[in-house]
């Protein structure tokens, strides 16, 4: 599949030269959910004891994790066997002696930025330079209401810095509706009422992810979830303290939607996924993908403190199209880049719809997906909240970016694997961010 050419005056340099493929078959056992992977290390890190975490994501971002939770005191070891031991503060984090580096990862400084809002001592987040253009209002608003001193740069991006609680004085517990649907907010909400005196509750008017609520529970908090018309609500009491887990994290579902995209567009096609992540608020991919004509069957279903885990078994056939948009889009954010990447393949096109949340990730990922389209020879008509990829259309290699984005960079590799000709993408080691092993993993499913 892939030819890698690296100069190597600098890593966002390196490119990767995707050729053509006639189908693709195998099994594959993914490297651990980023989303569940973040989650762990920090409860890990604040718990008491020590936790033992298998399949932790090998994604940077997940290493920036840990490596801020290194610098507030948890220890982290690798065994081995790849095992993650972190060894907790029991709920007492250390000052950082430097400023706190949170790479490319927004989860990271989001929902580290809830953590130590309420600690007696002061700190600061920063990241990369896309990380640096990315928006914060949303985590430092409902922080300052439940009495965070956090301050930003100008427009309200990164870094952040903290001020920390004087002696005697706590953050309080709010209720908190989210503007946007982020589980990112909600997480940094409930992980600040943890520090916090009485209940905290997130409201939210769309579900969002729910890997915090579940590893809160499997980390020993007690939390109260309810829904109706007024909306999904969460609440944390103040003060509960984090027990060590020993824990295998799930596949990551995210990672897997570029190999079952990849299937899809190949009517001969068989795939196999062990071990991975089912949870219902992150399982929408499949109904959408079979809803384009891919035949999915899930078998091996069991639950790990509290994910549901499961086998995947897809089989090609044609793709149709539809329509993504409403609470489905907040659903499939992270999955929409190669879904929008495999749509001219579909006889109808498929449309996605609000999904502005894509303008402010590692890259504008509309205007990525639109740009990348059109210069493969596709059409495509861009909206400010979505975009529009009409079906039945061919594909030619060219000359990609990745414009620094993991996801931009695996979604148009997929979309490669049926293009008329070679297509280089430049800055392809972006796919690093989320899974290191992407190219070298497609390869081996691929028949030529």
């Amino acid at each position: 599949m892939a030819d890698t050419n690296q100069t190597h005056s600098s890593s966002a340099d390196a490119s990767v030269t995707i050729r053509p493929a006639r189908n693709l078959r195998g099994f594959l056992r993914l490297p651990g959910d980023k989303s569940i992977s973040h989650r762990y290390g920090m409860f890990a890190g604040l718990a008491q004891g020590t936790s033992r975490l298998h399949n932790y994501s090998t994604g940077a971002d997940c290493a920036s994790t840990l490596g801020v939770m290194q610098a507030l005191g948890a220890k982290v070891t690798r065994t081995s066997d790849g095992v993650i031991e972190v060894e907790g503060v029991g709920g007492k984090l250390l000052a950082p002696v430097a400023p706190l580096d949170c790479g490319n990862s927004g989860s990271t400084m989001r929902m580290m930025a809830g953590i130590l809002a309420g600690q007696p001592f002061a700190s600061e987040l920063f990241g990369d330079e896309s990380l640096s253009a990315r928006p914060m209002a949303r985590v430092i608003k409902p922080l300052a209401e439940m009495g965070a001193k956090i301050t930003a740069a100008a427009g309200n991006r990164p870094p952040l810095k903290l001020a920390g609680c004087t002696p005697g004085e706590k953050l309080h517990g709010i209720e908190y509706t989210t503007p946007v649907a982020s589980a990112q907010v909600k997480s940094c909400v409930l992980f600040a009422g943890l520090f916090a005196e009485g209940e905290t509750t997130v409201v939210e008017a769309t579900p969002t992810r729910d890997h915090s609520e579940v590893a809160l529970r499997a980390f020993g908090m007690e939390l109260r979830r309810s829904s109706g018309r007024a909306g999904n609500r969460v609440t944390l009491r103040g003060g509960q303290t984090l027990r060590a887990i020993e824990a295998a994290v799930p596949g990551d579902i995210s990672t897997a939607a570029f190999f079952l995209c990849a299937a899809a567009i190949f009517p001969e096609s068989q795939l196999s996924i062990a071990g991975l992540l089912m949870n219902p608020t992150r399982a929408k991919l499949f109904d959408h993908l079979m809803a384009l004509g891919l035949r999915v069957r899930v078998t091996q279903m069991e639950e790990s403190h509290g994910e549901l885990i499961g086998t995947v078994q897809v089989e090609g056939g044609t793709l149709r199209g539809g329509l993504i948009a409403g609470a489905d889009a907040a659903a499939l954010i992270d999955e929409i880049p190669v879904l929008a990447a495999i749509a001219p393949y579909t006889t109808e096109g498929i449309e996605f719809r609000d999904a502005r949340e894509l303008r402010v990730k590692e890259s504008d990922r509309i205007k990525s997906i639109v740009a990348n389209l059109r210069a493969m020879g596709a059409e495509v008509e861009e909206r400010e909240d979505g975009l529009r990829v009409p079906g039945r259309q061919k594909l030619h290699g060219t000359d990609l970016d990745s414009f620094d984005d993991h996801r931009i960079a695996m979604a148009f590799a997929v979309a490669a694997l049926r293009a008329e000709g070679e297509t280089t993408i430049h800055r392809a080691d972006a796919a690093r961010i989320s899974f290191p092993e992407f190219f070298s993993t497609m390869e081996e499913l691929l028949e030529r």
